[in-house]
């Protein structure tokens, strides 16, 4: 599966908010998202645009794991 190429910092944060992230803290250009869902879990999203593709897709592959889906069912769930 590709990657989207074109999904932005403010972008993301925003779609991870299907998931129950909400921005929890930022430092300079990078924002910490918190969900409690299926437990505690942090992600540093840059708020950058458009996000370089390997960092996506670390991202999105930590999000997978921690809610049980795999990369291709995540970015259907995000709409990305």
């Amino acid at each position: 599966m590709k990657l989207p190429r074109d999904v932005s910092g403010p972008g993301l944060v925003k779609a991870l908010g299907v998931l129950g992230y909400s921005v929890s803290r930022q430092k300079g250009s990078h924002v910490r998202v918190t969900t409690q869902r299926n437990g505690e879990h942090h992600e540093v999203v840059p708020n950058h645009h458009p996000i370089k593709t390997g960092t996506l897709s670390g991202i999105l592959k930590s999000v997978a794991a921690h809610h049980r889906l795999n990369v291709e069912e995540l970015v259907r769930v995000l709409g990305l």
